[in-house]
């Protein structure tokens, strides 16, 4: 008999289908203070939440029974996910429950911008009667940019597309093909904000897009524009978005997001210009109903053993190989995960070559850990096991993997290749002992590096003085080298400068590091896997 904890308010439908099962207990306890909830989960194989509670290592040292934590919505942000994978507590989530209610709920807001619906509505409930202050614009034949095409990005382009909407869209794996099929135009973020008349984003918050519209991109744009935001805020540089509606550029925009949620400050609260709403694009009946129906069977499933679904930190693999594989597992991301934070460009294909006695396992678990560490430095929702090959087939990216049990070098050999529009490179890597992994080949140079949670990985030519000047750089600015090694093919050539931190740098580190002598390029590799 399985013992379900349901702590926090899910639609009725969800626990209706926990309770009917036979195999199952469950208890609904809502508002529980941390105390309570430590109390009694020791009882408990599996804890539903939503939002409002948070399963913090305390409760978790105290889940004694736990196997899984079912999240009904999209974030994870209320779970410690790397205590839990400590204690093999299986975390997931429902990323697709809310697709369409944000979808919508985006052209709710583009539609009442362009008809001024909310000001009208405040104006009759004063009494008033003043139909020319409120006159609108047809979104018919207007142009709308999408920036990101996930998802949420393509169900909106579906429903401009109703309203007879010219669609452009960027999305850095979106191919003429697709966009062609489609019936939109592919174009770069320049051509989105020169060209388009109301522009929406729908891209995860990472270092790339936050503020990817700024002054610089508010500065191109038509006169009139109009902009809306219902992914996350800080996408949309809110400074620039408040200059631009006050001098009257940005004709109006839509905003369901916001840099802090609540905000400390309201800066839009006094433009007559834009519409707000407190970030409620997942808000509706319909996609709560989902989200409960959606998370009570993944957790049914996973509680007996059977497929693992939006897991973000479990392999769906039997336990006995997962053992097995376990340090070519990590191995296997830490290449991907490493690899891509030191490219540029949008990726094309993934290259993945196995040698030696690794050949022996079932490769295609290893090359999802790999494709796992690509795609998560990358990918707005959390990347498993279970939705890493729909991911990677939804940025259209190529995987190719080759196997040969010939031993070289090294008893196992993984080798990784990314190919993007800026070129080809390629990280290796091997497993010493029963767990010790290391990267031994990174773009071409041979090294012994112990992967680290923060890396810094420098190209310079080859000359006298460019370590102590890198170090010295680091130690005026209090980051501590935890190991240091070089690499070079011929003397007076480029050389490879590889650091091991203890501290994370900050960019205008990295800045004042790519501005040295002889240095040609400068990468931060950031590895948290739990």
């Amino acid at each position: 008999m399985f013992k379900i904890l349901v702590a926090d308010p899910i639609a009725d439908e969800g626990i209706e289908i926990l309770k009917k099962q036979k195999d199952t207990e469950v208890d609904v306890k809502l508002k529980l203070a941390p105390e309570e909830i430590i109390a009694i989960i020791g009882d408990y194989d599996a804890l539903v939440v939503r939002s409002e509670t948070k399963a913090t290592t305390p409760i978790l040292e105290a889940a004694k029974k736990l196997k899984v934590i079912g999240r009904a919505g999209v974030g994870v942000d209320n779970v410690d996910v790397s205590f839990a994978s400590k204690k093999g507590i299986i975390v997931m989530n429902t990323p697709d429950g809310n697709t369409i209610s944000t979808a919508e709920h985006t052209i709710a807001m583009m539609m009442s911008l362009s008809r001024n619906i909310p000001a009208a509505d405040a104006s009759m409930k004063q009494k008033k009667w003043d139909r020319k202050k409120f006159t609108g614009v047809e979104l018919y034949g207007k142009t709308l940019g999408i920036i990101g095409l996930g998802r949420v990005g393509r169900e909106v382009a579906l429903r401009a597309k109703s309203f007879h909407m010219d669609i452009m869209a960027f999305d850095p794996y979106l191919t003429e093909e697709m966009a062609l099929k489609a019936g939109y135009k592919k174009a770069t973020v320049d051509e989105v904000v020169t060209t388009a008349d109301y522009i929406t984003v729908h891209t995860p918050l990472t270092k790339e897009t936050k503020g990817i519209i700024g002054e610089k991109e508010i500065a191109k744009m038509k006169e009139g524009v109009r902009l809306i935001n219902c992914a996350r805020g800080g996408i949309i540089d809110e400074k620039a978005l408040t200059a631009g509606l006050k001098s009257g550029k940005i004709a109006g925009a839509a905003i369901d997001v916001y840099e802090k949620e609540p905000p400390v400050e309201y800066i839009y609260s006094d433009l007559s210009n834009v519409v707000l709403t407190p970030h409620l694009g997942a808000s509706t009946e319909e996609a709560q109903v989902s989200v409960a129906i959606a998370i009570a069977n993944q957790v049914l499933e996973a509680l007996r053993g059977g497929t693992v679904r939006n897991a973000v930190n479990a392999p769906a693999v039997p336990a006995e190989i997962l053992t097995l594989m376990k340090p070519y597992i990590l191995l296997g991301e830490t290449l991907g995960r490493t690899l891509v934070q030191l490219i540029d460009g949008p990726i094309k294909k993934v290259e993945i070559e196995y040698t030696g006695q690794v050949c022996d396992f079932n490769t295609s678990y290893l090359t999802l850990s790999i494709v796992r560490g690509v795609l998560t430095p990358i990918t707005k929702e959390p990347v498993n096991f279970v939705n890493a090959p729909h991911i990677i087939k939804e940025k259209n990216i190529l995987v190719n993997e080759s196997k040969s049990n010939l031993i070289k070098e090294y008893t196992s050999f993984i080798k990784v290749a990314i190919t993007t529009d800026k070129g080809r490179n390629s990280i290796g890597g091997t497993v010493f002992g029963k767990n010790n992994i290391r990267i031994s080949r990174l773009f071409g140079y041979d090294i012994d590096l112990e992967p680290a949670t923060y890396m810094l990985i420098i190209i310079n030519k080859d000359v006298p003085g460019m370590v102590g000047k890198i170090g010295t750089l680091l130690g005026k600015e209090n980051i501590n080298i935890a190991s240091l090694q070089m690499a070079r093919k011929i003397t007076g050539g480029d050389a490879t400068t590889i650091l091991t931190l203890d501290n994370q740098i900050e960019d205008k580190i990295m800045l004042e590091l790519a501005k040295m002598d002889n240095i040609r390029a400068v990468k931060f590799v950031k590895n948290d896997i739990a």
